[in-house]
């Protein structure tokens, strides 16, 4: 093993602070190891159009990773949702940590529940799945684009230029901000992105010695989640523009997949359930894409085609 092991990470506070949660376990594990953080700039960070107008893949993760493929930094630390199904074949996922909470939250200054906001308040999201899902709840309200980090999203709800948001509770518990959760939402009523709450580290499919290092803080749990949820995408072909929900729920040695795709004006929703071996995690995932897909997930993507440049009209 290298004397210097070098990290490739964003620079926002989530970034630094899902990569020092990684390094933690791998001192633990390692303790002779040397870690040394490199902050690489990517154009999700730089480009400030809501995240569901990018006809792109890969905007928060594709310079850390070609930097891993050149090899300026042994691995990369990102949120696992950032990263494409189809990542390059000169990487691999070699490390899926323990998950954190997959859920959605409703940040609100005066401490209202979704029900709880008057109509007409402005509830800010990035996520087309979370739009559409608001709006199903509480058609009554609007719910507007927004960009910027974490910490920025909370700020424009105190300051009032949003009256709520809703974020992912992992990111806003790694950061130290979680007493600004007023209302958590089940992941049963309100699917999250697949992969949330997960953080993948990627590094060079050949690099065997960085891989064993790596699987030692792997968590088989989290793996079997994010297999089952990744292989869904990749058969029905989700991404920002399409909203999927889909999470995978582990009880022993057995995985439920749930997932939940809705029509572009709300009015239709198709959710699929099933149950399989934690062992047969990627099948259980194309299983529950063939329901979706059976059912007309893929006829919906026009619908939000045509959606997404309403959006942009907005932004």
């Amino acid at each position: 093993m290298k004397t210097i092991i070098k990290v490739g990470t964003r620079g926002s506070r989530l970034a630094v602070a899902q990569t020092e949660l990684a390094l933690a376990a791998l001192r633990k594990a390692h303790p002779g190891a040397k870690f040394e953080v490199v902050m690489i700039s990517t154009k999700g960070d730089v480009d400030r159009r809501p995240l569901f107008t990018m006809d792109e893949k890969g905007i928060f993760e594709k310079e850390v990773n070609e930097a891993v493929k050149k090899g300026e930094v042994d691995f990369a630390v990102h949120s696992l949702k950032d990263i494409p199904s189809d990542l390059s074949e000169e990487l691999t996922v070699a490390c899926i940590p323990r998950r954190a909470s997959p859920n959605d939250v409703l940040v609100n200054e005066k401490g209202q529940k979704l029900q709880e906001l008057a109509a007409g308040s402005v509830v800010g999201t990035s996520s087309l799945r979370r739009a559409i899902q608001l709006m199903k709840e509480r058609p009554d309200i609007s719910v507007k684009p927004i960009r910027g980090n974490v910490e920025t999203r909370v700020k424009k709800v105190i300051s009032g230029e949003f009256d709520a948001v809703v974020l992912a509770e992992a990111g806003l518990t790694r950061i130290g901000m979680k007493d600004v959760i007023v209302e958590r939402f089940g992941v049963r009523e309100f699917v999250p992105a697949p992969g949330q709450g997960a953080i993948a580290i990627v590094c060079r499919r050949n690099d065997k010695k960085t891989i064993e290092m790596l699987r030692s803080i792997e968590d088989p749990r989290a793996r079997a989640e994010v297999t089952a949820e990744r292989a869904l995408i990749e058969k029905v072909e989700g991404g920002c523009r399409f909203p999927l929900g889909a999470v995978a729920v582990t009880k022993g040695d057995r995985i439920t997949l749930y997932a939940s795709v809705f029509s572009a004006d709300g009015s239709r929703n198709i959710k699929v359930k099933k149950t399989g071996s934690a062992k047969s995690a990627e099948k259980l995932g194309k299983s529950v894409a063939d329901l979706l897909v059976k059912q007309g997930a893929q006829e919906m993507a026009e619908g939000w085609r045509r959606a997404v440049e309403e959006w942009n009209k907005k932004a």
